[in-house]
């Protein structure tokens, strides 16, 4: 894991048919070269400029903070008080990867946009549409209408390699194709950036130089094949200062064809809480030191608790592939599907184990899921817990729900709402338990209007936002 401080780590922006997309193979070439004009020709048509209008709230005093006093002096006033939405401009970059205009980007670089444009390398524009998003990878995929345009090719990124020479294509400070190059400094980098409950992070880092602007752009091999998405870089100032990351693209892959294919990334869950193991871990352990992950608690009915895996085992290898750390563990699983098979080689009291696992998603089911079934928590994204009589008597309520931690997600983007705030009706339905609350949003036509309250705020606070 890199040793920095995650709030130097900044992203670059400024502000059903089943699809293959194609692949390359590595460079068999014996000769090389420091001139890479031909790889960038070759790559800089596919990469294109994205601007977005985005919706973001300015912070004003929270209505809980003003005392009433001061309310009853500002009357109307007050309403100017409290978070406005406003428009803002936001840009990055994009890869097509199919004729007809599909383009894969960083979901910072879109999400919450009203409004998608995308520019090409001959500046043509377009209005894009978002197919879908990930924010657990941080992709998104949007699509163009238009045919016949250039594409770059998913070269498989298991089989680069430190010191590879690789090029970045993007749109810094929007200057469009510009090509920058260096080598890959390291993998499987987990810098715990991605705000989402269940953050995939397994980072090619490399030396090439990007800056605000280059999310969502390609880096690519020497031949020009497509090895990941540059997503974020470690800076101090929020420009270039040495080290830039990529979501590698056999993560990519899968992702895209998932979100163009059923609407949602369909991810599996091994559902076990891990550690990368070290030194200091074996020690306390008890356990001789093997580099793996070691597996510290398991989930009722979890894919990996019904395969039998136990507390203490240490997970060496995914499918004969060895696994070193964390990140490299989730970068494996993350590439299956709900109802795909792995089989996992531990390490139990010094003996190595082979265990078949069938993987399911996070609601314990094999099944592949449809864009109608998608869980209406991942949008809010937010964790619930079932109210306590304390919390009912504090709150002087009899029902509800409390929001028990806040993501990045659309309570957050579009409401304000806060850390325990208690939901106690969804559209003028009283809700009591969480699944209660699932189901009310279940049935929602795509807006909700949301009303609860704040233990130390008796008064009833309402939200209306979208769902879509």
């Amino acid at each position: 894991m890199l040793d920095m401080d995650t709030k130097n780590v900044v992203f670059y922006n400024q502000g059903t048919q089943e699809r293959k997309f194609a692949l390359v193979a590595e460079n068999p070439t014996s000769e090389f070269s420091l001139d890479f004009s031909a790889t960038a020709e070759m790559v800089t048509p596919a990469v294109v400029h994205i601007k977005s209008k985005v919706l973001t709230r300015t912070t004003g005093m929270q209505r809980q903070q003003v005392p009433d006093a001061f309310r009853d002096f500002f009357g109307d006033q007050f309403n100017d008080m409290q978070p406005q939405e406003r428009e803002q401009a936001s840009s990055g970059s994009g890869v097509i990867l199919s004729k007809d205009g599909y383009i894969v980007t960083n979901n910072h670089v879109i999400d919450n946009a009203t409004e998608v444009e995308v520019t090409l390398h001959d500046k043509r524009s377009f209005k894009a549409k978002v197919i879908g998003t990930d924010p657990s990878t941080d992709l998104a995929v949007i699509q163009i209408r238009e045919n016949d345009l250039p594409t770059l090719a998913f070269a498989n990124s298991d089989q680069v390699k430190v010191g590879n020479w690789v090029l970045a294509v993007g749109n810094p400070f929007n200057l469009t194709s510009t090509v920058t190059a260096g080598v890959v400094s390291a993998k499987g980098r987990n810098l715990r950036i991605v705000q989402d409950k269940a953050p995939i992070e397994s980072f090619i880092q490399t030396d090439a130089a990007v800056n605000p602007g280059n999310s969502g752009g390609a880096l690519v091999n020497a031949t020009g094949g497509l090895i990941g998405i540059n997503t974020a870089i470690a800076s101090n100032t929020g420009s270039y200062a040495g080290y830039s990351f990529a979501v590698p693209s056999n993560i990519v892959s899968k992702v895209v064809e998932d979100l163009i294919k059923y609407g949602e990334v369909q991810r599996a869950f091994l559902g076990i809480l891990i550690r990368d193991m070290d030194g200091n871990l074996a020690k306390e352990k008890d356990v001789d030191f093997l580099a793996g992950v070691y597996v510290d608690s398991l989930m009722k009915e979890s894919s990996a608790k019904d395969a039998g895996l136990k507390k203490g085992d240490i997970i060496v290898k995914v499918d004969s592939k060895p696994v070193k750390t964390v990140a490299e563990l989730q970068e494996n699983i993350g590439r299956q599907r709900p109802g795909d098979k792995v089989v996992l080689t531990v390490s139990r009291n010094n003996k190595e184990v082979l265990i078949p696992v069938t993987l399911k998603n996070k609601e314990g089911k094999i099944e592949i899921a449809n864009r109608d079934s998608k869980d209406p928590f991942d949008a809010l994204g937010a964790d619930f817990e079932e109210l306590t009589d304390k919390d009912k008597k504090q709150a002087k309520i009899e029902n509800g729900v409390k929001v028990a931690k806040l993501y990045k997600g659309k309570l957050t983007r579009k409401t304000g709402m806060r850390p325990g705030f208690i939901i106690t009706k969804v559209d003028k339905k009283p809700i009591k338990t969480i699944k209660e609350l699932k189901e009310a949003l279940r049935k929602t036509d795509g807006s909700v209007m949301i009303e609860g309250v704040y233990p130390d705020f008796p008064d009833p606070e309402y939200y209306a936002l979208g769902l879509d």
